[in-house]
């Protein structure tokens, strides 16, 4: 009876599985739990007394690091340069309004609009934001088709010239945004001095337009009030 017992008992035990012979990896072989990227350079930081200072560069490794990359960063960048020239060029026409030289003492046209009745003496009598406002549409859709042209042409466009041949536009391409149009028609030598000129402007354009039009929208927002 013991040896059945036993014998039964042995039925149920795990059979014991071949050894394989331990071997050891080196670091190399073995697949990188953690991929370490390199920072991505930043171009346009603000020099503040002579030193390079990069404002939010936290957010911008975070962009480029871990949620995005390299091509990222190209994107951002291009953004900002194409909202300041934006900014620039809406700065230019305040300006222009602010100080009279409106387009009813330049245009030959008495008429921004002969169907609807409006002149620009019209609008020059009126403040820049209410003068925008006045355009018929038909207008802002001229402004609107403008730089839909600009943008189709830096999508399909690759230094200068139109991309052919190619499955994705060069401006859907991973950094193939870059704010450069390839117009150049002076031949003026870019360097980086005036690049990072360009995108210092930029940036103060855009906080100028701001101001401008909250002061003319908001009243008492600007000058802001100090206390001495």
């Amino acid at each position: 009876i013991a040896a059945l017992l036993a014998g039964s008992a042995a039925a149920f035990a795990p059979a014991n599985a071949p050894r394989t012979p331990a071997t050891s990896l080196s670091m190399s072989e073995e697949a990188p739990l953690l991929e370490i990227k390199e920072k991505v350079p930043c171009f346009g930081a603000t020099p503040l007394l002579g030193e390079p200072v990069f404002i939010g560069e936290n957010y911008w490794d975070k962009l480029t690091l871990e949620y995005g990359s390299e091509a990222t960063g190209t994107f951002l960048r291009a953004a900002e340069l194409k909202h300041g020239r934006s900014a620039m060029l809406a700065v230019t026409g305040f300006a222009f309004h602010k100080l009279g030289l409106t387009l009813d003492k330049i245009s030959p046209h008495e008429y921004l609009s002969v169907t609807q009745g409006i002149k620009f003496a019209d609008l020059a009598a009126m403040s820049p934001v209410d003068a925008i406002k006045a355009v018929p549409a038909e207008g802002l859709t001229q402004m609107f088709c403008a730089i839909a042209l600009v943008e189709f042409f830096e999508l399909t466009h690759k230094d200068g010239k139109l991309a052919e041949g190619e499955r994705v536009a060069p401006g859907l391409q991973p950094g193939g945004l870059t704010g450069d149009l390839g117009w150049n028609p002076l031949g003026v030598k870019v360097t980086e001095r005036r690049r990072l000129s360009e995108l210092q402007n930029g940036r103060a354009a855009m906080f100028a337009i701001c101001a401008w039009v909250a002061a003319e929208t908001i009243p008492g927002s600007f000058p802001l009030p100090l206390p001495w």
